[in-house]
């Protein structure tokens, strides 16, 4: 329901900016008013709509004329859904897939004990075969114990929510830009003098389990960075 409402945001299907009401959209999508509630809130937070008082819930203009490249869709954080260029596929090259160890880091971050063990995912993220990220993450095995090739392959976090009603929606980031290594130059196709953007954080289940420690080192000219800052809480 909130990859629906928010691809009919995107392509500008509501007249006015203003969606419709909270009781319309419970009945469009057969769901229930908290379900709505709970939608809605997630796109205010991420700054696409914004409420005023008396006059109904709106998409927030600023959001729209400013879209990058990299973006937040749908109800989780998810890359695949995240990032987006104009008339280009995505596409996944999937680099390594294998069962570790949790490093002492790893349980601490994770909240796991010793001796408990996570997958260690490595892909390559392309727009029309052209790199733009690496990217390596880490997911205890006990919170996602049927993750297979396939499913690494494509959308994770989208995998979660479909088939294990699990959601991914907060994540605590961090971003810098570095020079360039071996690796970073020969898989996205860097020179030497070139550096790389560096997204490292922990995504979080909804009800607050930290789900992945993340490591991404994007292409620094697909690297744009927008937020979205309240002051008021309600």
């Amino acid at each position: 329901m909130l990859h629906d409402l928010k691809a009919r945001i995107h392509d500008n299907q509501f007249p006015n900016k203003r969606l419709p009401d909270e009781r319309s959209l419970s009945e469009a999508y057969n769901v229930s008013r908290s379900s709505i509630k709970r939608a809605l809130s997630v796109l205010a937070n991420q700054g696409i709509i914004f409420k005023k008082r008396g006059s109904g819930t709106f998409i927030n203009p600023l959001y729209m004329k400013n879209q990058t490249i990299f973006h937040y869709e749908g109800s989780n954080l998810g890359v695949t859904d995240s990032f987006q260029s104009d008339g280009q596929t995505q596409s996944i090259d999937l680099l390594s897939f294998q069962v570790v160890p949790a490093s002492e880091e790893m349980q601490q971050d994770l909240f796991l004990e010793s001796g408990d063990f996570v997958y260690e995912i490595k892909r390559l993220r392309k727009f029309d075969d052209k790199p733009f990220m690496i990217e390596r993450g880490f997911i205890p095995i006990k919170i996602a114990p049927e993750l297979s090739q396939k499913v690494v392959s494509g959308s994770i976090f989208n995998y979660l929510e479909e088939e294990q009603n699990k959601v991914v929606t907060k994540s605590f980031m961090t971003m810098k830009v570095a020079p360039s290594n071996e690796e970073d130059q020969k898989l996205l196709s860097l020179k030497p003098n070139e550096p790389v953007a560096i997204m490292e954080g922990i995504f979080f289940l909804d009800d607050g389990t930290p789900f992945e420690v993340s490591n991404m080192r994007l292409r620094y000219d697909y690297f744009n960075y927008n937020t979205f800052v309240t002051l008021d809480e309600e």
